[in-house]
């Protein structure tokens, strides 16, 4: 008899602890939520309205404003370009959404640079 070690899969585990998050928070049209995806080569911001169910603003690494350079500072500029085109829409406050994902690095390099361009959380 032959017993497997399974690795659990990390997406997986990361989706569950982001439905355990998304089922206690929620944006509203006064307080959207700023989420955030992390993928191996890119990372993504989105402000969304969740009773309206639509995306108010929106940042990529893929934008042409984000320059080149390690992951880490292009998530800092993805913070500063979200929290810039917030601000031209009149928004201040969010409710922060990291997707899951640990506080730590590229994550964290993004709300940091929100906050100091202006974002509330």
């Amino acid at each position: 008899m032959t017993i497997l070690i399974t690795k659990p899969d990390k997406n997986k585990t990361r989706q569950k602890r982001h439905m355990r998050v998304r089922s206690k928070i929620s944006g509203t049209a006064e307080r959207p939520r700023l989420n955030v995806f992390r993928s191996n080569k890119n990372i993504y911001a989105q402000i969304i309205d969740d009773v309206a169910g639509v995306t108010l603003v929106s940042a990529s690494t893929l934008d042409k404003e984000v320059a080149d350079g390690n992951k880490t500072e292009q998530a800092a500029a993805v913070g500063s370009l979200i929290a810039k085109r917030a601000s031209e829409k009149n928004i201040k406050n969010v409710v922060f959404d990291r997707g899951g994902y640990l506080y730590h690095g590229r994550v964290q390099q993004l709300a940091e640079k929100a906050r100091e361009d202006g974002l509330e959380f």
